[in-house]
C-alpha cells in the first residue's frame, strides 16, 4: 500500500470514529458532558475540546496557514457537544481534503509550525501520523469516560481494513462514503 492510500484511509476512519463518538454522546446530558471525571483533561468537554483545538493547529500548519500560535491561544472552547461536533466535522473534513491531494511528494513536503519561539519542520507524512496518534490516543480517553455515564462507548476501531465494511456500514452511508472510494477496489 502507498503512504498517500494509507493515509486518506485513516483520514477517513478518523472522520468515521469522530461520528460514531458524536452521534453516541448526543443523548448525554449537558450535565455530564462538562461533569468533572478522571483522566489527563478532567471531562469529556474538556477532552474533547483539547483534540479540536489540536487539529486545527496541524491541519492549519499542513495548509500554510499564518498565525497558528495566536490561533491556537485565541482557541475558544465549544460549550455543547453540538458546537463542538461541528466545529470538528469541519475541521475533519478539511483534513481529508487535504489527504484526498496528496501523492507521495505530497507525503514528503516540509510543514512549517510555527511555535512562537520558534518554527519545527517535518514532513507531512509525518505530521499526519502525529495528528492520527494524537486523535486516537485522546479519543480512547473520551471512551473511557463515558464507561462511567449512562451511555454506551460506541466501537470505534473498524475503520482501517476493508474486511470490517459490515461494522462500518451504516456510518459510511451516513456520511454519503463509498466503501470503493475510501479503500479502492
Amino acid at each position: 500500500m502507498r503512504l498517500p492510500d494509507q493515509l486518506r484511509i485513516q483520514a477517513h476512519a478518523n472522520r468515521l470514529a469522530n461520528h460514531r463518538l458524536h452521534a453516541a454522546m448526543a443523548a448525554l446530558p449537558e450535565a455530564d458532558f462538562h461533569a468533572p471525571r478522571t483522566s489527563f483533561f478532567p471531562s469529556l468537554a474538556a477532552t474533547l475540546n483539547h483534540i479540536l483545538a489540536v487539529d486545527l493547529y496541524y491541519v492549519g500548519a499542513l495548509h500554510g496557514d499564518a498565525e497558528l500560535p495566536q490561533r491556537y491561544a485565541a482557541f475558544v472552547p465549544c460549550a455543547t457537544l453540538t458546537e463542538l461536533a461541528a466545529r470538528q466535522r469541519a475541521c475533519d473534513e478539511r483534513l481529508l481534503r487535504f489527504c484526498a491531494a496528496l501523492d507521495e511528494a505530497g507525503c514528503d513536503a516540509m510543514v512549517d509550525m510555527d511555535r512562537g519561539t520558534h518554527v519545527q519542520r517535518d514532513r507531512a507524512g509525518h505530521v499526519l501520523a502525529h495528528v492520527f496518534m494524537h486523535q486516537t490516543h485522546h479519543r480512547g480517553q473520551v471512551h473511557a469516560m463515558l464507561a462511567g455515564t449512562g451511555v454506551a462507548p460506541p466501537q470505534l476501531d473498524e475503520f482501517l481494513m476493508p474486511s470490517d465494511a459490515g461494522f462500518r456500514a451504516a456510518d459510511m452511508a451516513a456520511l454519503g462514503w463509498r466503501e470503493a472510494d475510501v479503500y479502492g477496489a
